[in-house]
C-alpha cells in the first residue's frame, strides 16, 4: 500500500508544531502557516527547498538515513518520531518487507500450549496478549474477568474498539482521555511498522467513520513510545483499581506483545485484584 498520504501528513503536523522561536529563526508578523515553513525546515536540515518539499510530498524513497536524520533533527522529533520516521521510509523503499509480520491465516490464533501455560501461571494481575492493532488473542481467567465488558459478545476483543465506541469504556477507564490518547499513539506506530496491515487499515476506517473523538487524535499524527505506565480503572464488581502495566514484546511472536497489569504489593488496589480473582474463579463469573 502506498504511505505516500501518512509520510505527508506527518511531516506537516510535525513542521505546524514548531515555532521559529524553539528554532531559534525569527519569528516575523506575517506568517501564513502554522510552524515553520518548507524553506525555514530545509534550510535547519541543510537539504534544498526543492528536495525537502520532494520529501513533504511522501517521497521518502532514495532518502539516505543522513538526510532523514536531519530532517529529524530540524523538526525535533523525539525518539519514537524518530523510530515512526524510519518505518514510513523503510516502508516507502520496500525494505520492510522481511521484517515485517506475517500475515495471520483468516483461522483464529490460538496459543501454543506453552504460552497458555505462561499466561494461566500468572494469577496475581491480568496478563494477555495483543497484536499491534490491539486485538486481544489470548488472556489469563483474570484479564478475562478484568476486560469482562470487552469481551461480551465478541469473540476477539479489541482495545481500541472497545475505548471509542463502547460507552461502558468511559466508566470503566477512570481517566478516559489520555488512555485513548496512548490507544491512537499505539494505532499510529503499528500504522509505520506495518503500512500493509489490511485489518488495521479497516479499522481505523471504522473508527474514523464512528468516532469523532477517534478522528480528531488520528489527525494529530502523535506517535509516543508506551511499553510501560500507571492506569486507574473503575470495575464493575471490585470498583476502583490503579494498576500499573508492563508490553513486552514476543520473540517467538513476532508483532504480538505480552501485556501484564500489576498492582503495588499490600495496596488497596492488590486486595481488590485478590477478589476479583476470586470472583472469576466462582460459578457466577463463569456462567457470566
Amino acid at each position: 500500500m502506498d504511505n505516500r498520504a501518512e509520510v505527508r501528513e506527518f511531516l506537516v503536523s510535525r513542521r505546524a508544531k514548531i515555532t521559529p522561536a524553539q528554532a531559534g529563526l525569527p519569528g516575523g508578523a506575517r506568517r501564513r502557516v502554522p510552524g515553520l515553513r518548507r524553506s525555514e525546515v530545509a534550510a535547519l536540515a541543510d537539504v534544498s527547498v526543492e528536495y525537502y518539499a520532494k520529501l513533504e510530498r511522501g517521497n521518502l524513497a532514495g532518502a539516505s538515513p543522513a538526510v532523514l536524520e536531519a530532517v529529524a533533527s530540524a523538526l525535533r522529533l523525539d525518539g519514537a518520531e524518530r523510530a515512526h520516521l524510519l518505518h514510513l521510509a523503510q516502508a516507502a523503499e520496500g525494505a520492510d518487507v522481511l521484517a515485517r509480520p506475517r500475515p495471520r491465516s483468516g483461522k483464529r490464533w490460538t496459543p501454543h500450549r506453552s504460552l497458555q501455560w505462561t499466561l494461566d501461571a500468572i494469577t496475581a494481575g491480568p496478563a494477555f496478549v495483543t497484536t499491534g492493532r490491539l486485538d486481544i488473542l489470548a488472556e489469563n481467567r483474570l484479564a478475562r474477568a478484568f476486560f469482562s465488558d470487552m469481551y461480551r459478545g465478541v469473540d476477539t476483543p479489541n482495545v481500541a474498539r472497545f475505548v471509542f465506541l463502547d460507552p461502558v469504556a468511559r466508566r470503566f477507564y477512570t481517566d478516559w482521555e489520555p488512555g485513548a490518547d496512548i490507544t491512537v499513539d499505539l494505532l499510529r506506530a503499528e500504522a509505520g511498522r506495518d503500512p500493509h496491515d489490511k485489518g488495521l487499515h479497516d479499522l481505523v476506517g471504522e473508527l474514523s467513520t464512528r468516532s469523532d473523538e477517534f478522528r480528531g487524535r488520528w489527525g494529530a499524527h502523535n506517535v509516543r513510545r508506551h511499553g510501560t505506565g500507571a492506569k486507574r480503572f473503575h470495575h464493575p464488581v471490585v470498583g476502583a483499581l490503579t494498576l500499573t502495566w508492563e508490553a513486552m514484546a514476543m520473540t517467538a511472536e513476532p508483532g504480538l506483545s505480552l501485556v501484564v497489569y500489576t498492582a503495588e504489593p499490600g495496596s488497596p488496589s492488590a486486595e481488590r485484584l485478590e477478589l476479583l480473582a476470586s470472583w472469576a474463579a466462582s460459578p457466577r463469573a463463569a456462567a457470566e
